[in-house]
């Protein structure tokens, strides 16, 4: 009889122990299941470029799918790794690095096609005339040419990631920076008014290995300065 008892109070303690990482996994799952999905913005997807073919274009943005693809699949890892009991496991610290790195690339290139068109009344500089972004930039570095000649030599940098001119919302000035890969670099809370991707993905079906200058002569001539207009507004 002694022994029924003992046997039945370690089947009851074994269930309710089953039972609390039940609902410990069901709290997890019910806290993290409202995941946004992110999804390939086509609307932004340019075409008809003046030196960046469409060839060009279709191979760069199956590169911007998979950072897409690589922030959902991470966020879901997350939270199958929380639900588990994970979220201090070594993976877990490994896919919250990799977060960054894939999310602003998704992001980044966002900017980068959404500032691009094959609209040639848009490509005129003329647009930014009598527009508060001009007269910043022309005090700012003298001049319209003299930014633009220095944002190419942004781009030029060696290495590989972005050339961005940002607007500090604190101070609005105006500066020209580099971001290394897609989070090295980032200068928080900072805007990005115009972006230009110089991974060499962004150009090699065109320009080669090599080609970056050419490639950048191309990007200017392409940009659609209504868009970057309004982001400084």
């Amino acid at each position: 009889m002694k022994k029924l008892i003992i046997i039945i109070f370690i089947n009851l303690f074994n269930n309710f122990l089953v039972s609390q990482e039940n609902n410990n996994k069901n709290a997890g799952n019910k806290n993290m299941q409202n995941i946004f999905l992110y999804k390939e913005k086509l609307e932004l997807k340019p075409s008809g470029l003046a030196g960046i073919t469409d060839n060009q274009i279709n191979d760069h943005w199956k590169l911007y799918v998979g950072y897409v693809n690589n922030v959902n699949k991470i966020n879901e890892e997350l939270k199958d790794l929380t639900a588990q009991g994970k979220a201090s496991s070594l993976i877990y610290a490994d896919r919250r690095r990799r977060y960054g790195f894939e999310y602003n690339g998704m992001i980044l290139h966002e900017y980068y096609f959404e500032n691009l068109t094959n609209n040639q009344k848009l490509n005129n500089f003329n647009n930014l005339d009598n527009s508060k972004l001009k007269e910043k930039i022309i005090s700012t570095w003298g001049s319209f040419e003299n930014w633009l000649e220095d944002f190419k030599n942004t781009g030029k940098t060696r290495g590989i990631g972005w050339a961005i001119l940002y607007t500090d919302p604190k101070t609005d000035e105006l500066t020209n920076q580099f971001v290394h890969e897609h989070q090295n670099g980032v200068i928080t809370d900072f805007k990005p008014i115009l972006v230009l991707d110089v991974w060499e993905h962004a150009y090699m079906v065109d320009h080669k290995a090599d080609g970056r200058g050419a490639y950048i002569e191309a990007f200017i001539k392409n940009v659609n300065w209504d868009i970057v207009n309004n982001r400084y507004k």
